[in-house]
């Protein structure tokens, strides 16, 4: 089968375009553009703020790049298509909010496809991935469990099965083996997916990618206003630098744009703007920031 880039290209696009205009209308200020090519082939849009109100930085990302030979991250879980050409496309945001109580957040939908052997009788192979997460540094149970409903409803049309299976997909995926803890309170996350067909495994893909402004925008909302010290900033540095940890030793997608040459800056906007880290630091017993660490493990939160 020849895949429909162009279907996946348009509404890749227009996601973007609607979940920037919906952080500008929150935090009150403009994102900036920055059109790139890449010389391989393909290129994208980078649209970030940096240093609003609400949003100390936010970059949400629309890439579609193409590529001679499948990177090694890309072709490790699937030896029979090494060699072939590829393409890649899909939207990748992180929010890093500038009040400790609103948690950061990061989403990602993409496709990803392997075209077939010029002069071959084989097809293209395509497969979509992608998810969303909360990372709260002062958590609160209402915020965790909304988010988590809005992303059962979000999959459940596809099958009882999808949210659990995803939901353990994310807890796995985001997890720290070298601190022994989640990166925060999940989400969803899947890969390799194409069963049923491309219309199915796009429909459950977009509809993934239109749930998450109504999974964070109310939790921003209700949290914004809330007041802070030096105190809740400094801790807030502090658990970013796990965020930093997960993005640079385990995070799939920056070892995909590292290996295939893709953008530095665009890969690596996803870094909190300031981060801190500590030799051997534990909060104190029965702190607000004690409590975090009750958070960083898999439960069930519907």
């Amino acid at each position: 089968m020849t895949v429909p880039i162009s279907t996946a290209y348009d509404y890749f696009l227009d996601l973007q375009g609607r979940i920037v205009e919906a952080l500008e209308s929150s935090d009150g200020s403009r994102f900036q553009s920055d059109q790139w090519t890449r010389e391989e082939g393909g290129g994208g849009l980078s649209r970030y703020l940096e240093g609003g109100p609400l949003f100390e930085r936010a970059g949400v990302l629309f890439s579609h790049v193409q590529g001679k030979t499948l990177p090694p991250s890309a072709s490790a879980h699937r030896k029979e298509l090494a060699g072939r050409s590829w393409e890649a496309m899909g939207v990748s945001m992180v929010l890093h909010p500038r009040n400790p109580y609103v948690p950061t957040s990061h989403m990602n939908v993409r496709l990803f496809v392997a075209h077939a052997l010029e002069g071959s009788q084989d097809d293209d192979v395509f497969w979509f991935g992608g998810g969303l997460d909360l990372t709260p540094f002062y958590p609160f149970e209402e915020d965790a469990r909304h988010f988590h409903q809005v992303c059962h409803d979000a999959v459940q049309p596809f099958g009882d099965d999808k949210y659990p299976a995803y939901k353990k997909w994310c807890d796995e995926y985001f997890f720290l083996k070298h601190r022994n803890e989640t990166r925060g309170v999940g989400g969803l996350f899947f890969d390799d997916l194409n069963e049923n067909g491309f219309d199915h495994s796009f429909a459950l893909t977009r509809s993934v990618g239109d749930c998450f402004l109504n999974a964070y925008m109310p939790i921003v909302e209700k949290r914004r206003r809330m007041e802070y010290t030096d105190r809740q900033r400094d801790f807030q540095a502090y658990r970013r630098g796990r965020y930093v940890e997960f993005n640079l030793v385990f995070d799939r997608g920056t070892l995909f744009g590292l290996q295939s040459g893709g953008r530095t800056e665009s890969i690596l906007l996803s870094m909190p703007p300031a981060a801190h880290w500590r030799y051997s630091w534990t909060p104190k017993e029965d702190t607000p920031e004690a409590a975090l660490a009750d958070y960083l493990k898999p439960r069930e939160w519907l």
